[in-house]
C-alpha cells in the first residue's frame, strides 16, 4: 500500500521535480500540500503544517521544499507528531539545526532524509565506481549558472541562512563527496559578495586531499553563457568528465553514458526504501563544507547584484 504524503511548498522545485517523481512512484500517494498561497489540483491544501498535522493524523511521511530558513521548524513539528520527513538541499541553515532533527527522528523512532539531489543523478554511480581504483592527481568543479534564470525574484537566497551561491554549490559538493573514495577537507576560500547582500554570488575554494591531488572548486552566480556543471578528473589511468550535472559522463574524450534527469524520482524512491526498512540518511557532508568555506573564506567584496 502507498504510503501518504503531504508536500509542504507548492513553489518551482515542487512542481518541476517533487510533484512529478511522487505521481511517478507507486509507493506514494500524494495526500496533502500545505500552502498558503498555492495548491495542486484535486489535492486537499493546507494553509499550515499545524493544520494538516491535526486534520490527518493518517498521513505518514513529510516532505519539506520550502527556503532552508524556516525549514528547521517545519521539520521538528512533524517530527513530534510520529511523521517520517524527507529534507530539500541543503537539510538545514547551520549544521546544529541537522544534528538536533537527526536526534529528534531517533527519539521518535521516524526517519529523516537529508537529501542531495545531484547525488542521484544518473552518471555519478559510474563515475565513482570508475575512481574507486584509481589514483586522483587533479579534480577541478567548476559550477556556472544564472541566478536570475533559476531563481527568479527569490530574495530568501540572499538573506543570512540562503546560502547565496552555494544553494547550487552544495549540488556540486554532494556529488565531490559521493564519488570521491576518502574524505578531504577545505583549505582556503575566496568568496564574492555583492555590496547590497548578505550572502555571496561566487566562490572559489581549494581543498587539502590526503593523497595529495590538486583540488578545487568554482563557482558563480552571475555566468549569462552556458549554464556549466562540470567536474574534471585526472587520475593515473585517465580522464574523467562529468557534466550537464552528473547527467553526462566522458572518459579519456570519449562520451560513455549519457542519462535522463531522474534525480527526483531515485529519492523518492530511497525514501520509500528508508522508510520501509526504518533508517534515516542524515548524510551532512556537503554542508559541513559550506560551513567551513564561510569559516575560512576570505571576503571580497563584489558589484551590487538586483534582480
Amino acid at each position: 500500500m502507498a504510503e501518504k504524503l503531504a508536500l509542504v511548498g507548492i513553489g518551482k522545485i515542487a512542481r518541476d521535480q517533487h510533484i512529478p517523481a511522487i505521481s511517478s512512484n507507486s509507493d506514494w500517494a500524494l495526500e496533502a500540500t500545505v500552502s498558503r498561497n498555492a495548491s495542486v489540483d484535486g489535492v486537499e491544501n493546507f494553509e499550515t503544517l499545524d493544520g494538516m498535522l491535526e486534520a490527518r493524523p493518517d498521513i505518514t511521511t513529510v516532505s519539506l521544499a520550502i527556503p532552508p530558513q524556516p525549514r528547521f521548524e517545519y521539520a521538528a513539528k512533524a517530527l513530534k507528531a510520529g511523521r517520517h520527513v524527507m529534507l530539500e538541499k541543503p537539510p538545514g541553515q547551520s549544521l546544529a539545526e541537522c544534528f538536533a532533527l537527526e536526534a529528534m527522528a531517533e527519539e521518535q523512532g521516524v526517519t529523516l532524509f537529508a537529501t542531495w539531489h545531484s547525488r542521484y543523478a544518473d552518471c555519478v554511480p559510474d563515475l565513482k565506481s570508475w575512481l574507486a581504483d584509481r589514483t586522483i592527481k587533479r579534480l577541478k568543479i567548476t559550477w556556472k549558472e544564472d541566478v536570475r534564470r533559476w531563481h527568479p525574484g527569490q530574495e530568501w537566497i540572499w538573506e543570512p541562512g540562503g546560502m547565496g551561491v552555494f544553494d547550487p554549490g552544495i549540488n556540486a559538493l554532494s556529488i565531490l563527496t559521493e564519488i570521491l573514495p576518502y574524505s578531504v577537507h577545505l583549505s582556503e576560500a575566496a568568496l564574492e559578495f555583492p555590496d547590497n547582500r548578505a550572502t555571496p554570488i561566487a566562490a572559489n575554494m581549494t581543498f587539502v586531499d590526503p593523497m595529495g591531488a590538486d583540488m578545487s572548486a568554482e563557482f558563480d552566480w552571475r555566468h549569462e553563457g552556458l549554464q556549466t556543471w562540470n567536474i574534471e578528473v585526472e587520475t593515473d589511468q585517465g580522464r574523467a568528465h562529468l557534466s550537464l550535472g552528473g547527467e553526462k559522463l566522458e572518459i579519456d574524450g570519449e562520451l560513455v553514458k549519457h542519462g535522463s534527469n531522474n534525480e527526483y524520482a531515485n529519492l523518492y524512491a530511497r525514501m520509500a526504501e528508508l522508510v520501509k526498512t526504518g533508517r534515516s540518511d542524515m548524510d551532512l557532508s556537503p554542508l559541513i563544507h559550506v560551513c567551513d568555506a564561510f569559516s575560512l573564506g576570505r571576503r571580497v567584496a563584489a558589484e551590487p547584484f538586483h534582480f
